[in-house]
């Protein structure tokens, strides 16, 4: 009970501090998700760990989490994910020494299955900013066959789900998240030989992706094609109309891009945020992948930034009172909020 609570109030406090730091989220397909019953996610990954933040903070039920080993490497931090239902995955780059504590892994992913609970899977292997959906590992069918396999009389909807950013590497980010249709596993495996139903369960995930978010083909074109949509500055966040686009081969000519008219407010705000700023822009470049980016920024804003205005209110109010105290310190949540949800933000090159 202690852990529900625990793991339903961080969400809370995940999914208020991603209101105050994203222009848009614009989510579709909440309908798709069955209130019981064992699901699997599975999950395009543009924006390392931002995505599942994004993902489960606007999800009705409580999730499981497959991610990357190397974040688990601090005893605490370890604990703390640990709390929140993240499971650490291990890939050949962590040391084929490392391979074999994935069965550990998957023996709590078939538990987790079997209780009829969910469980989040990023099957491409890897976070990745290219519009594109690449090719999907064996994974995610591993688990969800081994479950099958193990229980028999067990049901799992493997639900795709897409996450589209405008920007992924600036603030404020605008992003859409599309979940897409059930599958059902337990009738593609009963109903194929193995074999046959990997594919089947593969190509159906596959897809789906390419139209839950947008993918452009990744041939010779993909640079030209993604170039004349951010000439465009298109809207990524509208899935579908960015997808036909590309399909159809229509898009509209190049536009000039709007000017950020609050642009004057950032600078107020950078300097009320000094010292966090400064912060950020000494540690940002030692930030190994670019799709980390946005995760470090994101965690500095939702911790130092109000640790910092509280304790300059803090100082206001024993100098001077705290009524003035509490005033400065809404004026600074406020102007940022009004910059992430006003402010002009263009499309990117990835």
């Amino acid at each position: 009970m202690i852990k529900k609570i625990w793991y339903f109030s961080v969400k809370l406090f995940v999914k208020t501090s991603l209101f105050f730091y994203c222009k848009k989220i614009k989510v579709t397909g909440k309908k798709n998700i069955p209130k019981k019953g064992a699901i699997l996610f599975a999950i395009n990954h543009p924006n390392a760990l931002l995505d599942p933040l994004l993902v489960t903070s606007n999800n009705p039920r409580e999730n499981h989490f497959l991610v990357r080993a190397d974040v688990f490497k601090k005893p605490l931090v370890k604990k703390i994910l640990a709390s929140l239902n993240l499971m650490p995955i291990y890939r050949i780059r962590d040391g084929r020494s490392q391979l074999s504590n994935n069965e550990e892994v998957f023996e709590k992913c078939f538990t987790i299955l079997k209780k009829r609970q969910t469980l989040f899977i990023f099957p491409q292997g890897g976070h990745s900013r290219d519009r594109s959906i690449k090719p999907l590992s064996k994974g995610f069918i591993r688990i969800v066959f081994g479950a099958l396999d193990k229980y028999p009389d067990l049901d799992i909807a493997v639900i795709p789900v897409g996450i589209t950013y405008q920007n992924s590497s600036t603030f404020p980010c605008k992003v859409a998240i599309n979940y897409g249709k059930v599958i059902d596993a337990k009738t593609i495996l009963q109903s194929n030989s193995k074999p046959k139903a990997i594919n089947i369960l593969k190509e159906n995930v596959s897809n789906q992706l390419k139209e839950l978010t947008v993918h452009i083909p990744e041939d010779e074109n993909y640079k030209t094609v993604l170039k004349k949509l951010n000439d465009a500055n298109v809207d990524f966040t509208n899935v579908d109309l960015v997808n036909k686009m590309i399909t159809e081969n229509n898009i509209p000519n190049t536009v000039k891009k709007p000017i950020n008219f609050l642009k004057p407010l950032f600078y107020l705000i950078v300097l009320n945020s000094i010292i966090p700023y400064l912060f950020w822009k000494k540690q940002h470049k030692g930030i190994g992948e670019v799709e980390f980016t946005d995760t470090f920024r994101y965690g500095l804003n939702t911790i130092a930034f109000p640790l910092f205005y509280a304790l300059q209110s803090w100082v206001i109010g024993y100098f001077f009172n705290y009524k003035i105290a509490l005033t400065y310190l809404f004026i600074s949540i406020f102007s940022i909020l009004i910059y992430a949800k006003f402010s002009v933000k263009n499309a990117e090159n990835n």
